[in-house]
């Protein structure tokens, strides 16, 4: 067995922020060799899985992930809306997926939010109809960040006041509203292209911990492991791997942001960001393991 295990964001580090897909062809194939060779690999990303099942596994299909899976069966795992969806990767795709619904927000809030961002802020973002659990509205990809941003700002505004309306306990920033029996379960929570409306007990260290349990279904689990990310919610990925006593160091790929002290390593790509830092990181350990 090869002494690696891979935790992935995609949006940044996989997927270009720009394009929203795959755009550097070695990413796909080394993720695919990787695989191959028996090294888990596992996407948690806030993404839905329609957008994995459209976005990334066709690029993973591209680069013979088929003939990898077969090699090295249940060495590919995907874990969406950070925690609240998950499969396996066949090599045939996603497996049937699961639904923790008991972290899913009420639909008459999604159709409110959904029917706020049509009516109002249709140029500048779109309402996410993939999600299962959380509430996603997106950039377009046709509006520069500046213009998107702004808007943003006053979408958040309107949708924490959205969330107050049905008695929802929420949180925005320093702006806090408990409900009836004095709880917060859920936040709304900006990005650089997108708001995510979500339960708080969502996020990438609940999702490292699913991804743990499924790779020890399969055997023993290696203790080195990496994660990388764009953002800093990305580094609870590397907290709950260092708190289980694994071997970590977590990659920023946009440490624009500010590099945070862990006491693990974290690693920045010099001079490259988001993919291309991405690429060279799954390059780099291509080399070292001589795949």
């Amino acid at each position: 067995m090869l002494n690696l295990g891979l935790l992935c964001d995609i949006d940044g580090p996989i997927a270009s922020p720009v394009t929203r897909s795959i755009a550097i062809p070695s990413i796909a194939q080394d993720l695919v060799r990787l695989a191959g060779a028996g090294v888990p690999v596992a996407f948690i990303t806030g993404r839905s899985d329609e957008f994995v099942r459209q976005q990334v596994i066709p690029p993973l299909q591209g680069a013979g992930l088929a003939d990898a899976l077969t090699r090295s069966p249940g060495r590919m795992f995907a874990v969406f809306e950070k925690g609240a969806v998950w499969a396996t990767v066949e090599p045939s795709g996603l497996s049937e997926i699961t639904v923790d619904s008991s972290v899913a927000l009420p639909a008459e809030v999604g159709e409110e939010i959904r029917n706020l961002v049509h009516g109002r802020f249709s140029d500048t973002m779109f309402f996410d109809e993939t999600k299962r659990a959380m509430i996603s509205v997106e950039q377009r990809t046709d509006v520069e960040s500046e213009v998107y941003q702004e808007a943003q700002a006053r979408f958040d505004d309107l949708a924490f006041e959205v969330l107050v309306g049905h008695g929802l306990g929420v949180r925005h920033g320093s702006r806090v509203h408990a409900d009836a029996d004095g709880a917060v379960p859920f936040r709304i929570d900006p990005t650089i292209i997108s708001t995510d409306i979500e339960s708080v007990l969502l996020d990438k260290d609940r999702a490292a911990e699913r991804t743990l349990a499924y790779f020890a279904e399969s055997g023993e689990l290696p203790r080195r492991w990496r994660s990388i990310g764009d953002s800093r919610s990305d580094y609870r990925m590397a907290d709950h791997l260092h708190e289980a006593g694994f071997d970590v160091a977590h990659v920023d790929v946009r440490p624009s942001d500010g590099v945070l002290e862990k006491p693990y390593p974290v690693i920045v790509i010099e001079g490259k960001i988001h993919d291309e830092a991405g690429a060279e990181f799954l390059a780099n350990w291509v080399a070292e393991l001589g795949l």
